[in-house]
């Protein structure tokens, strides 16, 4: 019998793809397991992958992507944010977002460097570090601020072996912005001990405030030491056309050239002709998701804080909704699975994102409001039964 590796031992599946597979067995479940949204792209952006494989666009690119596509990036970027970086070295095109945060990863740690990870994180942070023979550090303090961290314990977890820190904001479950200060006091943290800061803002284009996103590369001193990850998926409603991208200094984005041939040679070609259309500001092709996903977050909102025993806050960001459930009494996983097997609804358990997170439930409102309005009132039933 073929024994799996040792790294591959580290590797476990995620409750979110428990969850997710386990809810196959219903035919009428309700499923607010993924961050996959079923808002379709902009026809016009269907039309640009379509004319490419009509064109026969269909074979290899270069490994780093397509120029265009990394001159549009490059373009967008300067346009809406007024950073520069240059397509020609500091910016590779990935198998979407989850690849280009690996091969970050797999670019700079070696066997035992150690990468902090602040809960709540999105559950293949960890497993990633494993698969680069990485030690992942989570820094889970139930005793922190509700759905977030506290500085002095990312600081308290900083060893000699330390190589890189981790985040994401908007992040992925709190649906929180993580605060201008504790970013500051991150950049601050990462100079002082020559780390790497790893900042995926794959959720920057759905923020319900007024208050303009900014990235911590806009921080003197950062620019040269942070990996800044993004994607078509959630801005463009483009999750299965797997087109992510990376902007780092250019020996970083030279290593994942390098390691990219090796891994998938490239993203697909018609995928990146589509991504070309959807970042080339031709159209307005993403303000609309904003207020989809806003009408979505207060009417599901509104009827969670209906529920007797339930409690959340309204996102400041994403499509995710953290719902307390310590009332009840029932470990986040224990409230998943009978929620599931009683009413057919699933959602994930908060124990997926850290410790920490064990009183809640994650539900992801990537549905429209009619299967939402069913959600709500198939909960609403399960917890008067409690």
């Amino acid at each position: 019998m073929i024994q799996p590796s040792i790294v591959s031992q580290h590797v476990q599946p995620s409750l979110t793809r428990k969850l997710f597979n386990m809810a196959k067995q219903f035919d009428d479940v309700i499923d607010f397991t993924l961050g996959d949204p079923d808002v379709q792209p902009h026809q016009a952006i269907k039309d640009a992958g379509c004319a490419a494989i009509q064109a026969g666009q269909t074979r290899y690119s270069q490994n780093a992507g397509l120029l265009p596509l990394r001159k549009t990036i490059s373009s967008y970027y300067e346009r809406s944010e007024g950073y520069k970086y240059n397509p020609d070295g500091e910016i590779i095109v990935t198998v979407g977002a989850m690849e280009g945060l690996f091969l970050s990863l797999l670019s700079m740690i070696n066997p035992g460097d150690e990468v902090i990870i602040p809960a709540p994180y999105y559950v293949n942070y960890v497993q990633m570090v494993y698969l680069c023979h990485g030690v992942p550090v989570v820094i889970d303090n139930p005793e922190a601020e509700e759905l977030s961290f506290n500085i002095e314990d990312v600081e308290a977890a900083i060893t000699p072996r330390t190589k890189a820190i981790i985040i994401n904001t908007p992040a992925n479950p709190s649906a929180k912005l993580i605060p201008w200060n504790k970013i500051e006091s991150l950049a601050a943290i990462a100079k002082r001990h020559d780390l790497v800061v790893i900042s995926d803002e794959v959720y920057k284009c759905l923020i319900y405030g007024d208050e303009p996103f900014k990235s911590i590369v806009s921080i003197e001193g950062m620019r040269e030491r942070t990996i800044l990850i993004n994607s078509l998926s959630k801005e463009f409603c483009m999750t299965g056309w797997r087109i992510g991208y990376v902007l780092a200094p250019e020996e970083v984005v030279a290593t994942m050239t390098k390691l990219q041939e090796n891994v998938c040679a490239c993203a697909p070609l018609p995928s990146q002709y589509a991504a070309i259309e959807a970042l080339s500001g031709k159209g307005d092709y993403s303000s609309h998701m904003v207020e989809t996903f806003r009408t979505r977050r207060d009417f599901l909102v509104k009827g969670i804080q209906s529920i007797p025993g339930l409690s959340c806050n309204a996102p400041e960001a994403t499509f995710y909704l953290m719902v307390n459930i310590s009332k009840t009494g029932l470990s986040s996983e224990e409230f998943a699975v009978d929620l599931l097997k009683s009413v057919h609804v699933a959602l994930v358990p908060g124990i997926a994102y850290g410790n920490s997170c064990d009183r809640y439930v994650r539900i992801a409102f990537t549905l429209d409001e009619e299967k939402i309005q069913e959600g709500v009132r198939r909960i609403k039933k399960f917890m008067e039964t409690r």
